[in-house]
């Protein structure tokens, strides 16, 4: 754990007496890599938090939201998206013995626990996985988006209802083309 970065947040004042609290409201700028390939939040953009920090028996129940502003392309007709999300945080940062007590009765998930070292927790893993697990593989500008005509390639959105092409397109035309250019070169020589 980074004690120099800005997510990383002290836990000294919150008893561990179960059901005891804390908020949290602040705000950070997003590190890098939050996002999918074609969605993205950008590096450095402002993040907002607000959190409730709970006691619990096993570790600190981190519950509230995360705010960012996020920025990405259709997956079919490649216009820019931008959306706003407010994404739910509910996680459970374990005290470092309980999460070891229950590696050795055997919980495989054990080892992937966020836990809590010198009484800090880091919320950088917990924000981004927050935000990252709810961001569509897939963006989409509008539900129905027909994506792009295969033979002009302009939006089908903005393209007139009656839009047609006379001549269908060949996957191959380009191959075609230089198929018929060789063999022009060769009858020439």
């Amino acid at each position: 754990m980074d004690l120099k970065s800005p997510f990383v947040i002290s836990i000294v004042d919150l008893p561990r007496q179960e059901g005891a609290m804390r908020e949290v409201r602040t705000g950070f700028n997003a590190p890098s890599d939050v996002g999918v390939a074609m969605y993205q939040v950008a590096e450095g953009s402002p993040l907002g938090v607000d959190l409730t920090l709970q006691s619990v028996s096993e570790g600190v129940l981190v519950d509230g939201y995360v705010s960012a502003h996020a920025h990405g392309q259709c997956s079919r007709c490649l216009i820019d998206i931008d959306e706003d999300m407010n994404e739910r945080i509910s996680e459970l940062v374990f005290y470092p013995e309980r999460a070891a007590a229950l590696e050795d009765e055997g919980d495989e998930e054990a080892e992937d626990f966020f836990l809590i070292e010198n009484d800090r927790i880091d919320l950088e893993p917990i924000i981004r996985d927050a935000l990252v697990l709810s961001m569509p593989l897939q963006p989409l500008c509008q539900a129905d988006c027909e994506g792009l005509c295969p033979v002009c390639g302009e939006r089908w959105l903005d393209l007139p209802e009656d839009h047609e092409h006379l001549e269908e397109a060949s996957d191959f035309s380009v191959l075609d083309a230089l198929a018929a250019k060789l063999r022009a070169a060769e009858e020439g020589e």
